[in-house]
């Protein structure tokens, strides 16, 4: 789950109610498997991607997907450039002082350290992290070398090319980055941070985040979520 830390005041609303238009925007990072990324295909898809079309569909609205770095993904839904954040993003107080959340479609999700090595000396060394995630913010609070990229895959690259001793990100990104590298390993260590992960809308688009909140509740009440969630392998259950 990603954990944008805020730094910006809140931006003004520029766009009209997305309640208003014909086709509800869902905006994503594509670029976080298994949660989010873009397939051989060419398509946005993975946990989020089925996720948001059954909630689309139980909330019974049109929907179309657009892709969005992750440095710019709260500022470009405020701005009106899509009508809703669906990309492992932690529901937190800074970003809520921006924009609003539905209830969380997953519970928190554990922290992971991914390394070359088991004794890897994490308070000592220099860590990796994703620009603007809590996890940043937790490595520097922490008083240690911090060492910040644009790109989840350029965190894990840092520790592969020798720049960083490990990286602190989401531990179902990083387990499938340890599966496919036999030179990278979790760490034993985990870090709780953060909570559940939900979908941003505008603060304006009160009517949009009630039907997506009542479309989770259900999947939550008949254990469809749970399956999506078990599928996918991005958290516990609920």
């Amino acid at each position: 789950m990603k954990k944008l830390l805020i730094t910006t005041a809140a931006l003004a609303v520029s766009a009209s109610a997305a309640m208003a238009q014909d086709v509800i925007r869902m905006g994503t990072e594509g670029a976080y498997p298994p949660w989010n990324f873009i397939n051989d295909s060419g398509e946005i898809d993975g946990f989020e991607r089925e996720l948001g079309d059954e909630l689309c569909a139980r909330a019974e609205l049109t929907c179309e997907w657009v892709s969005n770095d992750w440095d710019s993904i709260i500022p470009n839904l405020v701005s009106g450039n899509y009508d809703t954040i669906i990309a492992g993003m932690s529901i937190t107080d800074e970003r809520d002082e921006v924009i609003d959340f539905t209830q969380a479609y997953t519970p928190p999700d554990p922290s992971a350290y991914l390394a070359t090595s088991e004794d890897v000396d994490i308070e000592g060394g220099v860590i990796a992290a994703q620009t603007n995630t809590i996890q940043a913010a937790f490595i520097a609070e922490q008083g240690w070398s911090l060492l910040e990229f644009a790109t989840p895959e350029e965190t894990i690259a840092a520790v592969r090319d020798g720049e960083a001793d490990a990286v602190l990100a989401d531990m179902s990104f990083l387990a499938a980055a340890a599966a496919e590298d036999a030179d990278l390993m979790l760490l034993e260590r985990t870090e709780m941070i953060g909570g559940g992960v939900g979908m941003g809308l505008r603060e304006s688009d009160a009517e949009l985040r009630e039907k997506f909140d009542a479309a989770i509740q259900s999947m939550k009440d008949d254990g469809t979520l749970n399956e999506m969630i078990t599928k996918w392998e991005v958290s516990t259950t609920w």
